[in-house]
């Protein structure tokens, strides 16, 4: 084995601050075929060789680049003390430095280096290299954290609980602004909360209420898509999950990033053991709220609390406490949007806005009384019906 692949090996075997990095399957599978190198058996080197190739072109074909994404991605020591603005020793500085140095010639490795080493005349695949600084890329992720964030919430977005432990929505709606038509005036308040969220200074808990098919859930997927790159991420919570809340904020207070926990829509029984999560929390317990955290949640009811005609003559004594404990619980979010169902009006608007978009040529008498034939059909007006219609003009046009 030659020395270079040598030092290879020892170097990723050496790694303290960047670790993590050998429990990849690709890692895994080049320091194996490094370690195949220096043997004698031709048809072990040949399976190392093959698998690795195989875990690296899952990921990529550039080798340099696969490393530095997963350099970049890391979640170490190293790049959790920055983030949260603790003292980072000089000694873990230079380990971190080094450790960089190692991984990128680690990273410029190319197949020929590898071949030599095989006694086989065959057909092997290549991978390729390209030339990446990869201490220069790292300090840039440091001084971009605010933005960039590390481990998962530097690769992904939007985000969900399962199994208790927040993961990664791989494939997550795209919805833009500028797909979302009318609803400026309410879309602005919920966008300069938002806003305020990235400066830090005090943003609101958000309820978004109103009628369905209005785009409450699409207004919060579109700011998350808009303002991602500012450092913006979204965590969505189920009712059920309510009580990990607190555990979840404190996963993240510390983060550079900022937070949407999303409840999606949230309705209470009167009994529900849930209301009491979500009110402690709103109210800010112990470690119920952080500076880059906020809550935004959508209901198609205003007071979210199913109430019946019982709850109003029951026994209960004091029922008029009750009741006020019921209804009060969207009091506590300082920001609260209305998303009405739209007029004749309005919702034709939002009718000729997507039919222009989507160039869809109607004569607006036509155009019009079509769209309400439309939505007298499918439950009313709403965004979410004026979409579905033109939705429907593209697929006839299509066919």
């Amino acid at each position: 084995m030659n020395t270079d692949l040598n030092e290879f090996s020892f170097g990723l075997d050496s790694l303290v601050i960047f670790r993590g990095l050998l429990k990849n399957e690709t890692v895994k599978a080049l320091v194996r075929l490094l370690t195949e190198c220096s043997g004698e058996d031709t048809g072990e080197k040949i399976k190392a060789y093959s698998e690795f190739v195989y875990q690296l072109y899952k990921k990529s074909e550039n080798l340099t680049d696969f490393m530095l994404e997963l350099v970049l991605e890391d979640e170490n020591s190293y790049i959790i003390r920055h983030a949260e603005k603790k003292h980072v020793d000089s000694l873990m500085t230079e380990c971190a430095l080094n450790e960089l140095k190692v991984i990128q010639k680690v990273a410029y490795l190319t197949p020929e280096q590898i071949c030599s080493e095989i006694d086989y005349h065959g057909f092997l695949p290549r991978w390729k290299n390209s030339a990446t600084d990869f201490v220069a890329e790292y300090q840039k992720r440091i001084d971009n954290i605010n933005y960039c964030g590390y481990g998962l919430y530097s690769k992904y977005n939007m985000f969900i609980i399962k199994n208790s432990k927040v993961t990664p929505v791989r494939y997550p709606d795209e919805i833009q602004l500028s797909d979302l038509i009318g609803y400026k005036r309410e879309r602005d308040a919920v966008i300069n909360n938002t806003l305020a969220l990235l400066d830090g200074k005090p943003a609101q808990n958000v309820l978004l209420y109103g009628d369905a098919g209005t785009g409450k859930s699409s207004t919060v997927k579109a700011i998350v898509n808009k303002y991602s790159s500012k450092g913006l991420r979204l965590i969505e919570v189920t009712k059920e999950q309510l009580r990990d809340i607190p555990h979840i904020i404190d996963s993240i207070s510390k983060n550079p990033l900022k937070f949407i926990l999303f409840i999606d829509d949230l309705s209470f029984s009167s009994d529900d053991d849930c209301f009491g999560a979500l009110k402690a929390t709103l109210e800010g317990s112990v470690s119920a709220r952080a500076d880059n955290i906020a809550i935004y949640a959508t209901s198609n009811r205003r007071h979210l609390v199913k109430e019946s005609f019982s709850d109003r003559d029951g026994d209960d004594v004091h029922r008029n406490d009750t009741i006020q404990e019921l209804i009060s619980l969207s009091a506590r979010f300082g920001l609260k949007v209305n998303f009405s169902k739209p007029d004749k009006n309005s919702y034709f608007e939002i009718v000729k806005a997507l039919a222009e978009k989507n160039n869809i040529n109607l004569e607006e008498n036509q155009l019009s009384v079509q769209s309400e034939a439309f939505a007298l059909k499918n439950g009313g007006r709403s965004a979410r019906t004026a979409k579905q219609f033109v939705n429907q003009l593209i697929n006839d046009r299509r066919n």
